[in-house]
């Protein structure tokens, strides 16, 4: 027989606590804690002595040699009866747990009595290894994870359910929503659990909901289904045919602006300006009526077609005051675009301003003794110079 033991353990990590098979040890066995382990030393019934990692020296009163003596009132067996405890303290993760029964509440949003469900996982660790052996172990010789959850599957099955009611309904969470608010539904019920488990020594470290059940197929809750993912659709229809609408207001804003753009590019690249275009416009429909009367009857006087603007309104004007009067009138005027040698009277091309003749047609250009040879600016009083360009008059 050995004058003194080693007691350590080794074992696999799913254990919480194991017992040591080696009782009434000799005074001076040398206990091993691991760095992941406690042990809990017991004399005489009692819990005296909690070790944490090392070697450490137990001392007994069962002492070498003596105890045969000391023994034989006893039958050969040690009055001073000894123990130890091995506690794991290490986290034990991906601990599965799952309501046994439906969980009957009011949905908050829609005030309908609906039934739910609920899964997932927890890690448990040991926090009071003194306080678990006692209210929790007893006597038994090992507790495993499995046996763990066994003796808290009522805790879990009537604090969860209450919990996971109390939840919802505090903080508003829609059933249809709830797979959206899975954290925050795991964290509350993870603090209200928490102190149910300090009471037996353990620590509910993290604890997951990671399903809800649903009453699919329910009527009812079908029903509330329909409707509430059925409003979400039109909110969403709505928003899409507003974005439709505004592309389409920007796609016809656009159009106008490049359409306008391309107007003006084209009067620049042929040489007139709006107002011009407008004297061809106002031209062409006065051209359109026969006889002086008609003019009469538009309400188009001599004046008014000398104020159109451009050289084509200035043309058609002194027109139709020759055909009244025999005499052709010069517009009053200032400026290239109201000088009536701006536009060749043959073939209507633009001309050079100082030009003698005609670009295109080789017309003679004639140009009255009150016209700027160079710009084509109509003097307004005598003078010897252009007051516009400077050039030397009848040079």
């Amino acid at each position: 027989m050995a004058i003194a033991d080693i007691i350590k353990y080794e074992g696999d990590n799913s254990t919480f606590i194991w017992k040591h098979p080696c009782e009434d040890f000799n005074t001076t066995s040398q206990l091993i804690v691991h760095e992941s382990q406690e042990a809990v030393f017991f004399a005489n019934g009692q819990a005296l002595d909690l070790f944490g990692a090392g070697r450490h020296t137990l001392e007994t009163q069962n002492i070498p040699l003596l105890r045969r003596i000391i023994n034989i009132p006893t039958g050969g067996q040690t009055p001073f009866h000894c123990e130890v405890y091995f506690i794991n303290k290490t986290e034990q993760m991906a601990i599965r747990w799952g309501t046994d029964s439906k969980v009957q509440y009011v949905e908050p949003t829609y005030k309908f009595p609906i039934s739910i469900g609920a899964s997932g996982e927890m890690t448990l660790s040991v926090e009071d290894s003194r306080k678990l052996l006692i209210k929790l172990v007893g006597t038994e010789n090992y507790l495993d994870r499995q046996s763990l959850v066994t003796y808290f599957r009522a805790v879990l099955m009537t604090k969860v359910k209450t919990y996971m009611a109390q939840t919802m309904r505090q903080n508003a969470i829609n059933i249809f929503e709830i797979d959206e608010q899975l954290e925050v539904f795991s964290n509350d019920i993870h603090e209200k659990l928490i102190d149910d488990f300090l009471e037996y020594g353990i620590n509910l470290s993290r604890f997951y909901v990671t399903t809800i059940v649903k009453p699919d197929g329910d009527p009812q809750y079908e029903r509330f289904k329909e409707l509430h993912f059925r409003q979400y659709a039109d909110i969403a229809e709505a928003k899409l045919q507003q974005q439709t609408d505004i592309i389409h207001a920007q796609t016809e804003a656009q159009k106008v602006v490049i359409d306008s753009q391309a107007q003006a590019t084209k009067r620049a690249q042929e040489g007139y300006t709006y107002q011009q275009e407008r004297g061809f416009d106002v031209a062409q429909d006065a051209a359109k009526n026969e006889g002086a009367g008609q003019f009469t009857n538009m309400g188009i006087g001599l004046g008014m077609m000398a104020g159109v603007g451009g050289g084509i309104a200035n043309m058609v004007g002194g027109a139709v005051n020759t055909a009244f009067n025999g005499t052709d009138t010069q517009p009053v005027g200032t400026g290239v675009p109201d000088c009536p040698s701006t536009f060749c009277e043959n073939c209507g091309a633009k001309l050079t301003p100082g030009a003698a003749f005609c670009d295109e047609c080789g017309t003679k250009v004639a140009i009255p003794d009150n016209v700027c040879r160079n710009c084509g600016y109509q003097f307004e009083r005598p003078g010897k110079f252009c007051p516009k360009c400077g050039t030397k008059r009848g040079g």
